[in-house]
């Protein structure tokens, strides 16, 4: 089992969201990152851990705990038009971006980033190193323990 860190922008998809979906579950979509991409289509596994962070907002933190709950497939975005993330360049025969299912497990407390930033168990997460900027990044096992930890603490 592997985990991740998923940064989502809440005013498109925010983890209440995923809570209140059809079987708490969203299709992970839009990423147009490379590494990000292949994150997704070469390293999870359905029943990964997923961190899910709310990224791009005035209090940016993990707001969640969920899993990979899907093996990965072309995001259909890239072939629509009418879409913020449609790809031109992208075809069905020759599909460039992939999205994964994502399904809630629980709401914890809020974790902020800036919190995270003064947990030494933290220190080498890929998030908090200087200039990281990938939407979706590997965690280990043991910032994963010591996040979920804390989010269980103040449970909502």
């Amino acid at each position: 089992m592997r985990y991740w860190l998923m940064k989502s922008e809440p005013d498109e998809v925010s983890f209440d969201d995923v809570l209140a979906a059809p079987k708490q579950t969203v299709a992970w979509y839009g990423v147009r990152n490379y590494q990000a991409r292949n994150f997704m289509r070469d390293g999870m596994s359905v029943g990964d851990g997923i961190l899910f962070y709310h990224s791009s907002c005035a209090v940016p933190g993990v707001a969640g705990i969920a899993e990979v709950a899907s093996s990965p497939y072309p995001d259909a975005t890239q072939f629509d038009a009418a879409s913020h993330y449609h790809d031109p360049k992208a075809t069905q025969e020759n599909p460039r971006w992939i999205s994964v299912d994502v399904r809630a497990l629980e709401a914890g407390r809020f974790l902020p980033l800036t919190e995270m930033r003064g947990i030494a168990a933290l220190d080498d997460m890929v998030l908090l190193q200087k200039g990281s900027r990938l939407s979706i990044s590997p965690v280990t096992a043991a910032q994963w323990n010591a996040i979920v930890k804390l989010l269980r603490e103040g449970k909502r």
